[in-house]
């Protein structure tokens, strides 16, 4: 599946409503993929994550990362108006045109992204991660902070070990220590790969931060600190 246009994305989903986007969700999530059907390990990985000035851009920040070692190889910066309000659970309508559009701008084409936000552990399956990888047609692994929907046991103190998240007999995501003595990180695939593999690929980009590296770039590349961040990243332009 090629990739939509970001000005496309804009047309079709134009005068878009909470209803209509609800409806959307369930028409996409049917097209997610839960089996990795990718070679692995990646040669890249990106981490892709959105922040807002003054309430009414959007600012995305998409870095890409060489697997190997996690040194930035490539990234891309993109601000567009707002035109979807704040609902819980369709954040994905504010946020997918303008990472579509810092998709479009760069030149190192990463093998998969890894979203601040939530895969199929969404109320109806379709969190930014799962509805990124649909549209663009990439793997993608959701890595969030917080807890949309479903439950968990306690999670150990290990490095490294989680617990599942599930709905009921559904098995969402996982619930991962990615240091001792810090908060979990909620992991969930969101297209073409599964559970294991989500896992795997996120320790492996996580170093001595709870936060992977793919995280914490674009993170700080799309906050109100990126100025910072994008002057470590001046050199490769």
């Amino acid at each position: 599946m090629a990739m939509i246009d970001a000005h496309q994305l804009q047309r079709d989903w134009a005068d878009m409503t909470p209803a209509r986007a609800r409806a959307l969700q369930h028409e996409s999530a049917a097209r997610v993929r839960l089996e990795t059907d990718v070679a692995l390990p990646p040669d890249t990985v990106a981490g892709v994550d959105v922040g807002f000035e003054n309430g009414d851009t959007a600012r995305a920040a998409v870095v890409v990362l060489r697997y190997a070692d996690l040194e930035p190889v490539d990234y891309a910066l993109a601000r567009l108006p707002v035109t979807f309000p704040y609902v819980p659970g369709l954040l994905s309508f504010r946020e997918c045109p303008v990472i579509l559009r810092a998709l479009e701008q760069l030149r190192v084409a990463p093998d998969l992204l890894l979203c601040d936000g939530h895969g199929v552990a969404h109320p109806r399956r379709l969190g930014i991660a799962a509805h990124l990888g649909v549209l663009t047609g990439l793997p993608t692994v959701g890595v969030a902070k917080k807890k949309l929907c479903g439950r968990h046991g306690a999670v150990p103190e290990g490095r490294g070990e989680w617990t599942p998240l599930k709905d009921g007999d559904e098995t969402l995501g996982a619930v991962l220590r990615t240091r001792p003595g810090v908060k979990p990180l909620f992991i969930s695939p969101g297209h073409r790969l599964d559970l294991p593999a989500a896992l795997e690929l996120v320790m492996h980009c996580t170093t001595r931060y709870r936060l992977p590296e793919t995280t914490r770039w674009a993170d700080g590349l799309a906050s109100n600190r990126g100025q910072r961040w994008l002057a470590r990243l001046d050199q490769l332009r």
